[in-house]
């Protein structure tokens, strides 16, 4: 998912061009806004921590941009091209190294399992709206 901070900094083409080069194929992609009820069922597995408040207010901020990748390894490789959650210690070239502007404000989310992105990719996209091989 691209962050509603890095769709106003206007990174999505950038972010898309990254994701390709790095051999993912997009096989679901929307724009789409989260209301904060949606936010929080996203992020319902954070709702204990502090920062799930700011987390969903930040989340239905403004426009995302919802994927779903397909590549072998996908989960593990998507991790390494985005970088660490605080841009401040991401590798350089990665996605949040170039982009993101905080820990809260980090430009793209990843999922880190096979199991949270069946469950990710089904909260945003019905099964007839995902073209995989």
């Amino acid at each position: 998912m691209i962050k509603p901070d890095a769709v106003r900094g206007g990174h999505i083409g950038a972010i898309l061009d990254k994701i390709n080069a790095a051999g993912f194929k997009i096989v679901a992609m929307k724009m789409t806004q989260l209301s904060k009820a949606t936010a929080g069922a996203f992020y319902a597995v954070h709702k204990e921590r502090p920062f799930y408040d700011e987390l969903v207010s930040f989340m239905s901020s403004g426009p995302i941009v919802a994927a779903v990748l397909e590549k072998e390894n996908a989960v593990d490789d998507f991790r390494k091209l985005i970088g660490a959650t605080n841009p401040a210690e991401a590798e350089p070239g990665t996605i949040r190294a170039l982009y993101a502007t905080n820990v809260g404000e980090n430009a793209v989310h990843g999922s880190d399992s096979d199991e949270n992105a069946t469950i990710e990719s089904n909260f945003h996209f019905a099964g007839c709206d995902v073209f995989a091989d």
